[in-house]
């Protein structure tokens, strides 16, 4: 497929008018041979690196947002909600795991995302290969230190070129700071090591993760919600490389197009920008060419309304237009400028999206819709929106 008329995002300041070629799932700037060749013209659009959500927990994102008070801590928050809203939990469930990952990689593509982290055990190899979204397989990870006893052989198990994730001071108490000195203490705070929350985190603590050269995943919204604050200045501002997750459904606000809002309270549109593209790539260790746009790189694209700019300034105010993922088109919204979406592929399963508009997935919508609703009795929410299949 030939690609013109557009600008592409060079970083999060700067985007030029170029024409891409994609083929074999890769970008190209010139040329290729194809007597076949697709021919698509986004004259006023703006071409961004496929999104990156460094944390999520694909299969709990049909879940409501369970909480009912601040908490000292996520070990408290957890205990909690399996007592407080046990029949809820008992009702989620029951939607099959491989439905709910499906529904978990769907919330991600929705809002831009071609690349997810997952914490927990990852999607069977058969059940990733359905899902219209890229999925991390790389990597070594441990709940948290409370739930999970073995998290010293786990991260000592994961090969020092995957990163190992943990949930780690998830809180603002003395037990979720004095986690940071027990993974001190384990030999645990390396390049490798990618700490997922850490509000809890002290001065003292914050010169170890910095000595230690770990990675931080910031999820501003679970955070509010679960702790009643995020993330202080005094470590987004540290030598720490940061990258932006949603965390799941459970205690975030929506999707990513949500957390980067929520984050840009505290946080400049050009740093948002790079911790969901290529400071997210280099945290998750990912192969050159993913959280950009380069030669020979991945063609996994988010396409948006070009108002004239820059790329960050477009990710916080458009929304998408297009999704690509291993070059092929697997979204396009109701707003593109086509007569019919099949003109991009050939079968188009509609989807409406509260407050979003309706978009047009690769992937059939309505089976998942209807086994969800046969399941749990009620019309399926996706990270807190309402969906609704346009037949």
């Amino acid at each position: 497929m030939k690609i013109t008329g557009t600008r592409i995002a060079v970083n999060a300041r700067d985007a030029k008018a170029v024409d891409l070629w994609l083929s074999r799932g890769r970008v190209f700037f010139s040329a290729i041979s194809d007597s076949k060749q697709r021919v698509l013209d986004l004259s006023g659009f703006l071409i961004l690196p496929g999104l990156i959500n460094a944390h999520d927990h694909l299969e709990l994102n049909l879940f409501p947002r369970l909480g009912r008070a601040i908490y000292p801590n996520a070990t408290a928050w957890a205990e909690d909600i399996h007592y407080a809203y046990k029949s809820s939990i008992e009702e989620q469930r029951a939607v099959p795991k491989r439905a709910r990952f499906r529904w978990g990689a769907t919330k991600n593509l929705l809002s831009g995302v071609t690349t997810v982290a997952q914490h927990n055990a990852l999607p069977s190899a058969a059940n990733r290969e359905n899902l219209p979204i890229r999925v991390l397989t790389r990597y070594g990870w441990a709940h948290s230190l409370h739930f999970c006893r073995d998290w010293h052989e786990r991260f000592q198990a994961t090969p020092e070129k995957f990163p190992f994730f943990i949930h780690a001071a998830e809180g603002t108490d003395e037990a979720a700071r004095k986690e940071i000195d027990i993974l001190n203490r384990g030999g645990a705070l390396t390049p490798s090591t990618v700490l997922v929350h850490g509000v809890g985190i002290g001065r003292k603590q914050l010169k170890w993760v910095e000595d230690g050269g770990c990675s931080l995943v910031w999820c501003p919204s679970s955070n509010h919600f679960t702790l009643g604050c995020s993330l202080d200045r005094e470590i987004l501002n540290a030598r720490v490389p940061i990258a932006l997750g949603t965390d799941s459904a459970l205690t975030a606000k929506g999707d990513l197009l949500d957390e980067l809002h929520v984050a840009h309270n505290a946080v400049p549109a050009e740093r948002l920008y790079d911790m969901v593209t290529c400071m997210a790539a280099r945290i998750l260790k990912l192969p050159p060419g993913y959280g950009e746009i380069r030669y020979g790189g991945p063609a996994d694209l988010l396409v948006m309304r070009d108002d004239g700019l820059t790329p960050a300034e477009t990710l916080l105010r458009a929304s998408p237009q297009l999704v690509i993922v291993r070059g092929r088109i697997e979204l396009v919204s109701a707003d593109f400028p086509l007569s019919d979406p099949g003109e991009l592929f050939e079968d188009a399963f509609p989807l409406q999206v509260e407050n979003r508009g309706t978009y047009f997935l690769r992937n059939p919508i309505k089976p998942l819709i209807d086994e969800t609703r046969h399941i749990s009795g009620r019309e399926p929410r996706l990270a807190g929106k309402q969906l609704h299949h346009d037949a």
